[in-house]
């Protein structure tokens, strides 16, 4: 959880905008076959986004930009962040940086991140001597 600076005039609107934009992101893992993470992204296309890995970090860059047919003193009140945003993530030696793939749907990012196949559980069946 983050900690957040409290800001008494938060709740009327009257906050400072921020400079930084993170989108928030979901990490979880599916049985004992892959690791999946979910980054919301809304508005931005596939073209905005870029995925790295090196040295197991997976590193999610990209722009969020303005609509360009609303000018900026056509606005009356913001919310929402726009601007540039890189999010890192240190991954599990386990994790099979070949067989990565993302998908990008309905403004949500997908990574499916599979486990290599020595890192998944396996049965040993033990013969019992007579």
């Amino acid at each position: 959880m983050a900690i957040v600076r409290w800001d008494p005039f938060r709740d009327f609107g009257f906050t400072a905008p921020s400079t930084t934009w993170m989108p928030p992101v979901d990490i979880y893992q599916t049985g004992d076959h892959e690791l999946v993470l979910k980054a919301e992204l809304p508005d931005m296309t596939r073209e905005d986004i870029d995925i790295h890995i090196e040295n197991f970090v997976l590193t999610i860059t990209g722009e969020k930009k303005v609509a360009t047919d609303v000018k900026e003193e056509q606005f009356h009140h913001v919310e929402r962040r726009y601007g540039t945003f890189t999010r890192s993530f240190s991954l599990p030696q386990t994790v099979d940086p070949n067989r990565v793939s993302a998908d990008y749907k309905d403004g949500v990012l997908t990574v499916r991140l599979p486990l290599r196949d020595e890192a998944k559980p396996r049965s040993i069946k033990v013969d019992v001597a007579a």
